[in-house]
C-alpha cells in the first residue's frame, strides 16, 4: 500500500510538471470514453435490455409482403387470419393486431378532447406474448366477441403520463369522442411494452366494432415459436398459404413475411444503433492510440531520467510500475471526464431523438452505463500504458547513459508509431465517409420534390359528435357543408377533406382496382393503390398540376357517372403509353364504374421516400362506408394567424363538431426526416471527433520526427539545405502518411458502407463523389497538421544540431 500510494504521489507531480501532455492526454480519452459510454447507454436500453415478455426471441410478427415490391405489409382478414392459425404447425400460439397499428382516436377527457392511441389485439394477445400486468388484469379472449363489454388495458407510460400515475385507474374509463364508445380500463402492462409501436392502451379486436364492419377488419399476426420451428419455417408456413389454390389470385403473388419482436420494434434503429457502436469502437481505438503514441514519446525521452533510477537501485519492475501508475491516473482523469461527456451526450441524443424511437424515456446513465464506462477506462488504461511502460523498462542502462536518447529515436519505433498514425486516418475515413453518405442522403430526402406545393397549408384534424354524426352520409354531407363555409372565410384561398395525415404510410386508405378487359386473374394481381376522397378544392390547395382532362368538379355529385381522377404510374399501369382520359376502371373485378376525367402527377403525400400511386374520388360519390376526418386549408397569409378564425367556422357549422388539432404541413415533415438526420447528426459528430483525433496523432508523430531527427536536419542545413526544402521533407512525409491511411481506409470503406445502403435514400453505399471529398478532406488535414512541426524545422540551428 505504501508503495501505490508513493507511485500515485510521484505520478501527480510527474504530470504537473509536463501540462501539455497531461491535458492533451486527459481530453483526448474523456472525448474517446465519453463518446463510447454514450453509445453504451443507448445501446444497453434499446438492444441490450429485454423486453417484459415471456422468450422474447420465440415471438415473430407475420404479415403478406409483395414480391415485386407493390406492398411491405399486407394484412390478412379475419377469415384468412384464423384458417391460418388453424393449419400453422411452426407457431404454438398465436394472436392477432389490428395491421395499421396504433391508430389515435380522440377521446373525452376532463371535459375536452385528447388523443390517445389504441391498438386492436385480439383476447389472447397478452397470455401469447407472455406479459404481466402490473395492475388488473390482461384481456382475454372473452372480452373479443361481439357485443361483449368493452375494456381496455394501458401501457405503463399511459397511466403515468396520460392519467398521472392514478391509484384509482381501474375505476376509470375511456371514451371515445366520434364514436361514444366506452372502456372499462382493467389493467396496466410492464414498463417498456407497448407494442404495436406507440399504443397507449389495447382493446378488444371484435368489441370494438360490429357486425356489419367485421369484414373491413385487416390484421397481422404475432406467434411463438414451437421448439426447433425457426422464423423462416413460419414465414414458409404463410406463403405456403397465400399460394393456396382456392386463394385469390393477388394472395399467390405474397410472400410470408416473419420478423422477430425485438427487431420489428426497434426497426431501422437497430442498423443505426450497430453503425454508431462501430464508430465509437473506431473512436475509442482511434483515442487509445492516441495516447499510447503520446506515452510512447513521453517515455522514450524520459529513458535517461529511468536509467538514472535504475543505476540508483530501483528494479525494472518498480519502473515499470511507477510508468502503469502514471498512466492510470490518466485513464481515471479521463474516464471521471468521459462520464460528464456521457451524460452531457445522452441528454442531447434523448432531446434529438424521433419521438417514435422505441424505450426513449428509458435512456439514461444509470449504474450500468457507468460500470461500461470504468471497463472501457480500465482497457484503454491497459491498451496505452503497458507497451510503454515495458518498452521504456527493457531500455540498456550502459547504452542510454553513453548516448543522447532524448534526441536520437530508433527508426523501427518511428515507422511503427507513423504505421499507427496511417491505421487512425484509415479508420476515420473509414467513419467520415459513412457519415457523408448519410448526410448527402438526407439533403436528398428533404428535397425530395413532393409535386405538391405545401407552403401556406394547414393540417386539421376533425372530430365528429357520436350523437349527431355517427354515419358516412350523415358525415359526408356535414363535410360538404362546412368546406362551403371554409372556402367563404377571409383568409382561406381553399379547403378540401383529406384521408390521412401526411406521411401517414399505412393509415391511409388503399385498394386493387380493375381496368375493363381484364380478366379476375389479371385483376387480382394488380398492385394496391392510395385512394383519396376529396372535394374540388383538393388540387387547388396543394397546387398539384393537371397533367391531362379536368379535375373534380361541384357537379361531380351522387347520381352522375362517378367520375375519378388518376396519377401518373396508375394511369401507366394500366394504359402505358396511351391517353387514359374517358376510359373506365372499376373497384374490383366487378365493382362500380369509375370514368377517369383527368390526370396528375405522383405525390409523396402518404410517403416521403416513395411516390405512391394514387386515385382520387370526389366527395359527392364517394363509395366508402367512412368518412375522411381530416383538413387541408391553402391561406392567404401566415398559417398561424387564421387559425382562430377556421376553428370558429369549424365550430359554428355543427355542435360538437371540432378542429381538435391543425398545423402546418411542414411540421408533419419532421416525422420521416427525424432518424435521417440523427443518424446523420450523430455519425457526422463520430467522423469529427476521428477525423480530429487522427490529426493530433499526426502531428504528434511529425513533431516526433522532427525532434527525433534534429541532428540529421541540422547536418542537412550545414550541406546547404534551404528551409523550404527541410519544411517540404516534414509535409511529404505527413502527406505520404496521411495517404497510406487513406488508401486502406478507401478499401475498408468500399466494403463497410455497404451495410448503410438501407439507410440510404438515393445515393449509392459506393458513391465515388462522397469517398473523393473524404479523402481529400484528410488530406487537406493532414497537411495542415504537419504544417506546424514543418515550420519547426527552420528555428534548427546547425551548430548545435550537429552538438
Amino acid at each position: 500500500m505504501d508503495t501505490l500510494l508513493r507511485n500515485v504521489r510521484v505520478g501527480l507531480r510527474n504530470l504537473r510538471r509536463a501540462p501539455g501532455f497531461t491535458v492533451a492526454a486527459t481530453l483526448t480519452l474523456a472525448l474517446g470514453i465519453g463518446l463510447s459510454t454514450t453509445v453504451f447507454t443507448v445501446a444497453d436500453a434499446l438492444l441490450l435490455r429485454r423486453l417484459p415478455v415471456r422468450d422474447q426471441n420465440a415471438l415473430v410478427t407475420l404479415w403478406g409482403e409483395k414480391r415485386r415490391g407493390g406492398l411491405a405489409n399486407y394484412p390478412l382478414s379475419l377469415t384468412d387470419a384464423r384458417d391460418f392459425v388453424r393449419q400453422s404447425r411452426a407457431l404454438q400460439e398465436v394472436a392477432l393486431f389490428g395491421y395499421e397499428g396504433a391508430t389515435a382516436p380522440f377521446i373525452r377527457q376532463n371535459g375536452g378532447i385528447a388523443r390517445l392511441h389504441r391498438a386492436l389485439v385480439s383476447g389472447n394477445y397478452f397470455s401469447v406474448v407472455g406479459a404481466q400486468p402490473v395492475r388488473g388484469r390482461a384481456l382475454r379472449p372473452g372480452d373479443d366477441v361481439i357485443d361483449a363489454p368493452r375494456v381496455a388495458v394501458l401501457t405503463f407510460d399511459a397511466w403515468q403520463r396520460r392519467f398521472g400515475g392514478d391509484p384509482e385507474i381501474l375505476t376509470r374509463r375511456i371514451e371515445l369522442y366520434e364514436s361514444g364508445l366506452s372502456y372499462e380500463i382493467v389493467g396496466v402492462m410492464p414498463k417498456g411494452f407497448d407494442y404495436p409501436k406507440g399504443t397507449e392502451f389495447w382493446a378488444p379486436m371484435l368489441s370494438s366494432t360490429t357486425a356489419a364492419n367485421e369484414q373491413y377488419v385487416a390484421a397481422d399476426l404475432i406467434g411463438r415459436l414451437k421448439p426447433g420451428s425457426s422464423r423462416a419455417s413460419a414465414a414458409d408456413e404463410l406463403t405456403a398459404f397465400f399460394r393456396r389454390d382456392e386463394a385469390p389470385r393477388f394472395q399467390r403473388d405474397l410472400n410470408g413475411s416473419a420478423q422477430l419482436l425485438p427487431d420489428v420494434i426497434l426497426g431501422d434503429t437497430r442498423r443505426a444503433l450497430i453503425v454508431f457502436a462501430v464508430a465509437a469502437g473506431v473512436i475509442l481505438i482511434i483515442t487509445c492510440v492516441n495516447v499510447a503514441n503520446l506515452a510512447l514519446v513521453r517515455g522514450v525521452g524520459r529513458v535517461r531520467e529511468m536509467a538514472v533510477r535504475s543505476a540508483i537501485g530501483a528494479d525494472r519492475g518498480s519502473l515499470a510500475a511507477q510508468l502503469l501508475t502514471e498512466n492510470a491516473l490518466l485513464a481515471i482523469a479521463g474516464g471521471v471526464l468521459g462520464v460528464v461527456v456521457a451524460a452531457n451526450a445522452v441528454n442531447a441524443f434523448v432531446m434529438l431523438a424521433p419521438p417514435g424511437l422505441p424505450r426513449l424515456n428509458e435512456i439514461e446513465l444509470n449504474a450500468t452505463a457507468l460500470a461500461g464506462a470504468i471497463g472501457i477506462t480500465v482497457l484503454a488504461a491497459l491498451l496505452f500504458a503497458l507497451a510503454p511502460a515495458i518498452v521504456v523498462s527493457r531500455a540498456d542502462l550502459q547504452d542510454v547513459l553513453r548516448s543522447d536518447t532524448r534526441l536520437s529515436g530508433n527508426r523501427q519505433s518511428r515507422l511503427t508509431t507513423e504505421a499507427l498514425v496511417a491505421g487512425q486516418i484509415a479508420l476515420a475515413l473509414l467513419v467520415l465517409s459513412g457519415a457523408g453518405l448519410l448526410m448527402r442522403s438526407y439533403l436528398r430526402l428533404e428535397r425530395a420534390g413532393l409535386s405538391l406545393d405545401p407552403s401556406h397549408v394547414v393540417i386539421g384534424e376533425l372530430a365528429f359528435p357520436s350523437d349527431q354524426f355517427n354515419g358516412a352520409p350523415q358525415q359526408l354531407a356535414l363535410l360538404e357543408r362546412l368546406i362551403a363555409r371554409l372556402d367563404s372565410t377571409p383568409g382561406v384561398v381553399a379547403a378540401s377533406p383529406a384521408v390521412a395525415l401526411p406521411f401517414s404510410g399505412t393509415r391511409g386508405w388503399d385498394g386493387r382496382l380493375a381496368a375493363d378487359g381484364q380478366t379476375r386473374d389479371q385483376a387480382e394481381s394488380n398492385p394496391m393503390v392510395n385512394m383519396e376522397v376529396v372535394s374540388p378544392g383538393y388540387f387547388d390547395t396543394f397546387r398539384i398540376p393537371i397533367l391531362r382532362g379536368r379535375l373534380i368538379v361541384e357537379t361531380d355529385r351522387s347520381g352522375s357517372p362517378t367520375a375519378v381522377v388518376v396519377s401518373r404510374s396508375t394511369a401507366q399501369y394500366f394504359w402505358p403509353g396511351a391517353d387514359p382520359i374517358g376510359r373506365r376502371l372499376r373497384m374490383g373485378w366487378q365493382g362500380q364504374a369509375l370514368e377517369v376525367v383527368g390526370e396528375v402527377p405522383d405525390t409523396r403525400y402518404r410517403e416521403l421516400k416513395d411516390a405512391r400511386s394514387s386515385i382520387y374520388f370526389a366527395l359527392g360519390q364517394s363509395p366508402f362506408p367512412f368518412a375522411p376526418t381530416m383538413l387541408a386549408i391553402r391561406t392567404s397569409g401566415a398559417p398561424a394567424q387564421l387559425l382562430g378564425s377556421i376553428r370558429r367556422t369549424v365550430s359554428e357549422t355543427a355542435p360538437g363538431l371540432t378542429l381538435a388539432t391543425a398545423a402546418p404541413f411542414d411540421t408533419f415533415l419532421e416525422e420521416p426526416l427525424a432518424q435521417p438526420r440523427l443518424n446523420a447528426l450523430l455519425l457526422g459528430v463520430f467522423a469529427v471527433a476521428a477525423v480530429a483525433l487522427a490529426a493530433i496523432g499526426l502531428f504528434g508523430a511529425m513533431a516526433t520526427m522532427v525532434r527525433q531527427r534534429t541532428r540529421e536536419l541540422g547536418v542537412r542545413m550545414a550541406l546547404g539545405a534551404t528551409p523550404g526544402s527541410l519544411r517540404g521533407l516534414v509535409l511529404r512525409r505527413g502527406i505520404v502518411i496521411a495517404a497510406a491511411g487513406a488508401a486502406v481506409g478507401v478499401v475498408g470503406a468500399l466494403a463497410a458502407n455497404r451495410f448503410l445502403a438501407a439507410m440510404l435514400y438515393d445515393v449509392s453505399a459506393t458513391d465515388a463523389a462522397t469517398l473523393a471529398m473524404g479523402v481529400a478532406l484528410v488530406l487537406l488535414i493532414a497537411a495542415v497538421a504537419s504544417l506546424l512541426p514543418a515550420h519547426w524545422t527552420t528555428r534548427i540551428e546547425a551548430v548545435v544540431a550537429i552538438r
